[in-house]
């Protein structure tokens, strides 16, 4: 080996086992030159120092002195602010090795002649030894600098990289895990820039971040260069793509779309000046998608392939160049915190309080907490912070992270998943907000609050201190059961953190929840915009479309995702979708709905549920749910939704509504549709051997069927001891429901909370042979083990049950 190739390494001649010569980032660059290329992968070449370059310019310099003395200080109570100053002066001082020096602008010139231009501009990385490895990430310690060009500024910014080896938090982080600081070496990795400053870059995760979902794809983008997403100093737009669907190319399993702020963008600095600058985008920028689906995609596969060649889960850095339009990967590291979580205990929070919102941003992590609000502008204030309060700030950096340590929870005006306190946050495991828009001015300084994480993707701040639920299962003590155990779930946002309980699919998503939190506007709003009056409702819903030509496509697209997420949740177990079932004073309250509802006495009982699908009155706006559906399980892919029909009064009424259903493409039977029906009004029941022909399963809805039996007003309050699914009258519908349906080999489950609330209701349900119970997912766990015990039961007396179909 050469004094030169000793000292330089060439990208495509690294490999993931050069992690001691290049650090983490470039050894896992070279390897992914080396190996991925054949798949499409694009990574920019490059070169990189190696440890000993770095070495060299330690031992050539004297500097090892300097650093041992500096940390003996440290540990003899002299400040870290102190120490880190001191031996970063003594780096940036030093002079570069002459044969370092040389080696790198050798390496620099063939860079250039390699790209067909003079001065090529670079970005210069840093990437210590140890870095990235799952037991030891130094991600984020050291530094990196972009638009880098001419040889004198490349050596220059390589020693730059050396001297940040040294940054206060590095050196925190390493005492903390007990490095030797004088055995860590840093390489910089030199590589051609991605022209991203022109286009649009971010992060991709191979796992869910929050949750640890393992099935999807989860891609940050922004536009201008990547570090301001990295950096959590803008609201990204985001994209979920589910892994298992990604093989065939006929799909687009696109199952999250959301469009950030990107209120800023990072650019190469003014003309003929390096480095960068920070601008604000234009309102088109902001209107508008970074990347269009088939990136989107491209990048996923690219992420998967990244993840299979590793073996782990991994953290991605990609950038699409403006001026040729090619994606690229720009580094790739393991994911270091949810990966490494034990998956067999499941902790949930629940808030048994309400109070006030103050702010609201994304929810990170799903823990709970509360304390005083403390506001720093800087991590500089850190001794004013008290321990156990409510950080709150604008952005966070590496420098925060001492601080970050003593907090209850944190809030920040800016960032999204990716940035600096969310991922902090996770490793913590402390409640986080980031994204809040204006929590540095809206909360006060001192007062108690209490931060939410555990109600979605949104996480909330509220007034005061609340009072809130802690509950920890052993997923692996839960006993198997016949009686199919399934979940309700209503929002998308949270259906991921419920994907490591053992149930058996969902019995009951509701969509009218996803129209209400994720479309927000009455569907014949779109359908029939002229006949909305009033202007103001008109500009909201402009605003709400924008980007969309037709408007209709707004609602069809919003929806098929959020039904398809919580389908991937569950997948491919069955995934039992209701059709909306709003009641006409719930859709009066959506965007434009006053317009379109008419007034009832009792909507209970109104224009609800099958009733609207057929009704000229509401068929358009069914319409549209069926192109939401269809989309889901065609263009998604999300084969696994079994559609369900609310509140069928009369079997004339079933054959309506599947003629509807099929006129819009939903045609039972076809490409594996099922089609359920809720059993909630005493007709279902009379006539179950008619609509069991017409449908392929049956889901009692006990509140309306007990309602409906006894003539109860299930929201009056001075009837509420009158009003129990346990009364003879139902059970005695049900169990007349069972027997009918197990004639025609027709499943019959039941999607409330009847079962968890009274285990001798559970008791009965399991010894009638119920197929399922669909549960909320905090009571699941405690009627996994109480069906266990009656089914055990009913094994020893001989009269087990039929099992599930």
């Amino acid at each position: 080996m050469t004094d030169h190739e000793r000292l330089i390494r060439w990208l495509e001649h690294a490999r993931s086992r050069d992690v001691s010569d290049l650090g983490g980032k470039n050894a896992s660059l070279g390897e992914m030159i080396q190996t991925l290329q054949e798949a499409g992968i694009r990574v920019p070449g490059g070169f990189a120092t190696t440890a000993a370059a770095y070495r060299r310019f330690v031992e050539s310099n004297d500097l090892a002195p300097v650093v041992r003395e500096g940390i003996e200080d440290l540990h003899a109570g002299r400040a870290l602010s102190e120490v880190g100053s001191t031996i970063r002066k003594a780096f940036a001082a030093a002079n570069m090795p002459d044969d370092v020096d040389a080696a790198v602008r050798e390496a620099y010139s063939g860079l250039c002649e390699r790209a067909g231009r003079d001065d090529v501009d670079v970005a210069v990385r840093s990437s210590a030894t140890a870095e990235d490895l799952p037991e030891a990430s130094f991600a984020g310690q050291q530094e990196s600098f972009l638009n880098v060009s001419g040889a004198d500024r490349v050596v220059a910014t390589v020693q730059r990289c050396y001297t940040s080896l040294f940054t206060d938090r590095a050196i925190a982080y390493r005492e903390e895990q007990g490095f030797d600081h004088l055995e860590i070496a840093l390489s910089a990795g030199v590589q051609q820039m991605v022209r991203s400053d022109l286009a649009c870059a971010g992060v991709a995760f191979t796992l869910d971040i929050e949750t640890g979902f393992d099935q999807v794809v989860v891609i940050d983008g922004a536009w201008g260069l990547g570090e301001a997403v990295v950096a959590g100093e803008v609201d990204p737009d985001t994209y979920v793509v589910f892994k298992p669907l990604l093989a065939d190319a006929s799909l687009r399993p696109i199952v999250t779309k959301e469009r950030g702020g990107k209120a800023r963008k990072v650019v190469y600095g003014g003309e003929g000046s390096q480095g960068t600058a920070m601008l604000e985008t234009t309102a088109q920028e902001r209107a508008a998608f970074v990347l269009d689906d088939a990136e989107v995609l491209t990048l996923a596969r690219w992420c998967v392939a990244i993840e299979s060649h590793y073996g782990m889960p991994m953290d991605i850095e990609w950038a699409k160049d403006g001026e040729s339009g090619e994606l690229f990967i720009v580094q790739a590291r393991p994911e270091t915190v949810m990966s490494q979580r034990a998956a067999a205990v499941l902790s949930t929070y629940r808030l048994t309080d309400s109070g006030e919102v103050l702010v609201d941003g994304l929810a990170i992590g799903d823990a709970i907490a509360s304390g005083p609000v403390i506001r720093l502008a800087s991590a500089a204030e850190g001794e004013h912070f008290v321990d156990g309060g409510v950080l709150v700030t604008g952005v966070t950096d590496p420098d925060w992270v001492p601080i970050m340590k003593r907090a209850a929870a944190i809030v920040t005006d800016h960032g999204g998943r990716t940035a600096h306190a969310a991922i902090v946050s996770r490793e913590l495991g402390l409640p986080a907000i980031v994204g809040a828009g204006n929590a540095t001015t809206v909360l006060r300084e001192g007062e108690v609050v209490t931060v939410c994480c555990a109600e979605g993707d949104r996480g909330r701040v509220y007034a005061g201190e609340l009072a809130f639920e802690r509950d920890e299962v052993d997923l692996d003590a839960l006993p198997a059961t016949r009686t199919r155990i399934m979940a309700n779930l209503a929002s998308p946002a949270a259906a991921f953190r419920w994907w490591r309980l053992p149930t058996r699919g969902v019995g009951l998503a509701r969509i009218e929840f996803i129209i209400n939190s994720h479309v927000g506007v009455h569907p014949l709003a779109l359908t029939r915009y002229d006949e909305v009056d009033d202007l103001e409702t008109r500009r909201r819903i402009d605003r709400l479309t924008v980007g969309y030509a037709d408007r209709t496509d707004f609602f069809v697209d919003h929806l098929a995702r959020g039904v398809a997420r919580i389908a991937a949740s569950q997948y491919p177990e069955r995934v039992i979708v209701r059709m909306s079932d709003f009641k006409t004073n719930e859709y009066a309250e959506l965007l434009g709905g006053t317009a379109f509802e008419p007034h009832e006495e009792n909507p209970m009982i109104g224009f609800r549920g099958a009733s609207r699908y057929y009704s000229e009155h509401y068929r358009d706006g069914f319409a549209l749910e069926c192109r939401a559906m269809k989309q889901a399980r065609e263009e998604l892919g999300l084969t696994n939704i079994t559609l369900m029909i609310p509140f069928v009064r009369t079997v004339e009424e079933a054959d309506r509504v599947l003629e509807v259903m099929a006129a819009n493409g939903l045609v039972r039977g076809e490409a594996g549709l099922e089609i359920y029906m809720m059993a909630e009004v005493p007709s279902n029941i009379t006539m179950a051997e008619e609509f069991a022909e017409r449908f392929d399963g049956f889901s009692i809805g006990s509140n309306d069927l007990t309602q409906l039996e006894l003539g109860i007003d299930r929201d009056s309050e001075r009837l509420a001891e009158l009003f129990d699914e346990r009364n003879e009258a139902v059970t005695r519908r049900i169990v007349e429901l069972l027997d009918k349906a197990h004639r025609h080999d027709t499943p019959v489950g039941i999607c409330g909370q009847g079962p968890s609330d009274h285990p001798d209701f559970a008791a009965f349900l399991v010894r009638h042979g119920i197929d399922s119970m669909s549960l909320n997912p905090d009571s699941i766990a405690t009627v996994i083990e109480e069906v266990a015990r009656i089914e055990r039961e009913l094994d020893d007396t001989g009269r087990g049950t039929e099992g599930d179909r």
